[in-house]
This record gives C-alpha cells, sequence and structure tokens, in this order.
C-alpha cells in the first residue's frame, strides 16, 4: 500500500549538494526524524568527481571505491556514511524516483504511489547527460556505447574496459568528461581516439594556447585526437555491442567501447510552471530561495545572482552544489530563527586533474588573454598559465601544476581584480604577479 511521509525538511536529489545540506543541517541543529532525502540512487550521496577519475583506474594505480568517497571527503570534511544519516535521524530514501511534485500542496508523488509533504524542500536534482540517442544518431542505442553520471553508469564502463584489455575506444566529445576519460581509458591501456567538433579541447574555458598544451600532452601519451568532426551514426556486431563508430567527415573508426561526453542538462521537468525559470535553471534569489515560498534550489539546477559580476548564472560544478547547499540551508534555519545572513558571494572556479597534470581556474574567462610560464607539452612538469584582462583589470586566472599556495593567488587576484598597467610587464611577471597580491 503507498504510504504518506512527513519532514519537516525534504531535499530531493542524492548527489554532492544532498550531503553537504544533511550536514549542514546537523551542524545548526536537527531533531531526528525531520530531515529526509530522496535518491534515485541506491547509494548515501558520494563525491561525484571520483567517477571520472580514480573509479576508473585500474588496481595496480589505485582505484577509488565507496565507501571511500562518500559526501564531504571531497572538500576535505568528514566522510558521511550510511550510518552517519541513522545516527542523526536523517531519513536516505533511497532507489525512489519522485514523478510528480505539486510545490502548492508540498507534495511529492514517487513512481511506487508514495506520497512525501514537506515543510521546506531543498531541489537538488542537478543533471542528466543529454544523449546521442536524444538526435536520433543511428546505432546509438547500441551496447558499449557509455554515458558518465551515476555509479552505475562507471561500474557498466569498468566492467567494459576489463572485458576488453588494449581495446580501441572513441571518445565522443572534447571538454571534462572527454579529456577526463580519455586519460583514465589510456591509464587502462586502451587504444583512445577523441572526436570532437570544436577547433580545440574545452572551448567553454581554454584558449587555443591552453588547449595546445593539453592536446599535444595527450597526444605524447598516445591519445589520438580528430577535431573539426563528429560521430553521426554507429555500426554494431551480431550481439548488438557497437563495433565501429562512423564521423561526418567520412571516417570510421573501430570500436569496443564508447564513451559519449557532450555536455548535461539540468533536472527541471518536474517544476516547470510552478517556479520562475532563467537560462536553464531555477531562478533564486541570493540565498537559493525559488519563487515559490519554502521552496529552494542548489547545484547546477539553480540559477542565482553572481555578486561579483552583477549578473545572474547557472554554475555546473562541484564546488558550487557544495556551497550553494550550504548556503541554504543557513538561509532556512536563519528565517526560522528571524536572523539574516550573508547573501552568497561565489567567485566561479572549475579543475581537472587528468594523467600527471592538475589544473584550476578561478573568475572570469572573458576579455584580453596573457600566457605565461611554460606551455610546452613536451617539457617535463610543464607549469603554465594565462590571465584575462577586461577593462583594464584582471577577471580570472588559470593555472597548471600549482601549489596549493600559488592556486590561492590566482584565487585571490581573481576576487581582488587588479588594474594591470603594462600587459607585457604581466607576461614577464607571470605567477609572481599574483603572489605579491
Amino acid at each position: 500500500m503507498a504510504a504518506e511521509n512527513i519532514f519537516k525538511y525534504l531535499i530531493l536529489g542524492g548527489g554532492v549538494s544532498a550531503g553537504y545540506a544533511a550536514r549542514e543541517f546537523s551542524k545548526q541543529g536537527l531533531k531526528p526524524g525531520q530531515l529526509a532525502i530522496i535518491s534515485k540512487e541506491a547509494v548515501a550521496p558520494y563525491e561525484r568527481p571520483a567517477l571520472s577519475k580514480a573509479y576508473l583506474f585500474p588496481e595496480a594505480v589505485g582505484t577509488a571505491r565507496l565507501p571511500g568517497f562518500h559526501t564531504c571527503v571531497g572538500s576535505g570534511g568528514e566522510r558521511l556514511l550510511p550510518e552517519w544519516y541513522k545516527e542523526k535521524g536523517i531519513e536516505l530514501i533511497l532507489s525512489t524516483e519522485v514523478v510528480k511534485a505539486d510545490l502548492a500542496s508540498k507534495t511529492l508523488v514517487s513512481a511506487a504511489g508514495d506520497t512525501f509533504k514537506y515543510g521546506n524542500l531543498i531541489i537538488a536534482t542537478g543533471s542528466t547527460v543529454i544523449r546521442l540517442t536524444d538526435f536520433n544518431v543511428q546505432g546509438a542505442d547500441a551496447k558499449n556505447i557509455f554515458y558518465l553520471r551515476e555509479i552505475d553508469d562507471a561500474d557498466s564502463l569498468v566492467a567494459a574496459i576489463k572485458a576488453h584489455p588494449k581495446g580501441k575506444a572513441v571518445v565522443v566529445g572534447g571538454g571534462y568528461i572527454g579529456l577526463e576519460l580519455s586519460a583514465a581509458l589510456r591509464i587502462n591501456e586502451l587504444d583512445v581516439t577523441m572526436v570532437y567538433p570544436e577547433p580545440w579541447c574545452m572551448p567553454r574555458l581554454f584558449t587555443a594556447e591552453i588547449a595546445a598544451f593539453y592536446e599535444g600532452y595527450y597526444a605524447n601519451k598516445g591519445v589520438k585526437i580528430i577535431k573539426g568532426t563528429v560521430a553521426v551514426g554507429f555500426d554494431s556486431d551480431g550481439s548488438g555491442a557497437v563495433k565501429n563508430v562512423k564521423l561526418k567527415d567520412g571516417r570510421v573508426l573501430d570500436a569496443d567501447i564508447v564513451v559519449v561526453g557532450v555536455g548535461g542538462r539540468p533536472l527541471t521537468t518536474l517544476f516547470k510552471g510552478q517556479v520562475e525559470e532563467e537560462k536553464g535553471g531555477i531562478k533564486t534569489d541570493a540565498f537559493f530561495k525559488t519563487s515559490v515560498p519554502e521552496v529552494y534550489a542548489v547545484g547546477d539546477v539553480s540559477t542565482f545572482p553572481m555578486k561579483i559580476y552583477n549578473d545572474v548564472r547557472r554554475v555546473e560544478h562541484v564546488d558550487h552544489a557544495r556551497k550553494s547547499a550550504e548556503h541554504a540551508v543557513k538561509a532556512i534555519k536563519a528565517s526560522e530563527e528571524g536572523n539574516t545572513i550573508e547573501e552568497y558571494d561565489y567567485l566561479p572556479y572549475f579543475y581537472s586533474r587528468s594523467f600527471d597534470l592538475s589544473w584550476q581556474f578561478y573568475g572570469d574567462n572573458v576579455g584580453d588573454t596573457v600566457l605565461f610560464g611554460d606551455n610546452n607539452p613536451s617539457t617535463p612538469k610543464a607549469k603554465f598559465g594565462t590571465y584575462w584582462i577586461k577593462e583594464g583589470k584582471i577577471v580570472g586566472a588559470f593555472l597548471e601544476s600549482g601549489t596549493p599556495e600559488e592556486n590561492k593567488a590566482i584565487a585571490k587576484v581573481a576576487r581582488v581584480q587588479p588594474p594591470v598597467e603594462n600587459v607585457e610587464q604581466l607576461k614577464v611577471e607571470g605567477l609572481s604577479f599574483a603572489s605579491k597580491i
């Protein structure tokens, strides 16, 4: 029989934001039975970035597995195991898909027909991957074509890697997922080819000069890169498993495994017509309140005021998923107590790790750019960076292979936005300019 459940606080979505919100609720003071998390995944919240990195590594290199990367270890916090939630009286409602949301009556309904009523709702549904089947790409439903979003996806990919030692892998997409998965597949000694339509990798963030380093480095590691074309079809063998990838330029690539990373879209469908939306997400204020009272939205789904740039943005990154969740909980608790808190004042931050590389970026990638350091991909332990300059001020900074102190320095530059009097001098000073701020 369908059950009705009532909670003072309800988090919809079991990703990174849910874990950090739960920890913040616990810090702020929570009675047993007040908070529940509904997740369609079968496990407690975990640090999703591990899935495209150490989760895929061969055992000899050191593999990440649960319970090792439950939230909140990714930011140096404690690991919240399922037992932690039990001890705190937080209900984890796992393997549960919500199919209907009625914000007016404060009710969610699951696929099984169970209803969940709440006092305050935090929408933390995150994103879903864009699939080639969405565009009716021929043969895109073949076996061994993988997408990576959840732990089940990663498990399927790990099994395929083990089933095809030294096999051929084609990675479709040249963004975050494309770069990280190409590296992980190569570390597993597969023959890897990347395919993407843009003139260089990570075009939403990288300049041509930054991208040239990574493309050269990957080539030196044995990754083949095909730019300026897209996958238009897939052939499969008698068992329905993919055997090749057909490109728009006429080339055909043999493949045992295909991994697709062509972007994501925020999961907001449940709330269409019930909340105000903007820029593809749910519109919130600087406390993550939506247009509906007692409903908050955090992480990938939230379009929020970016105070530092005086505009509104939606940010898909784990750092914002963590911080926005904590901020929303503080705002909920403050409003209950009649207190106020500071507005969310976020500095955009992105990072990635692959092979022996590790980069960080802070700020805004607009305006003119200044490259500093050595971006020759053949240099052992190359270190280089880029500043973005707009209206005479540094607004963004990127650094490859920085120390923790150097990364803090470029973050500070992006936050402070110091004026630049002499661009040529800045090229010469490079990282030392940031370290002086």
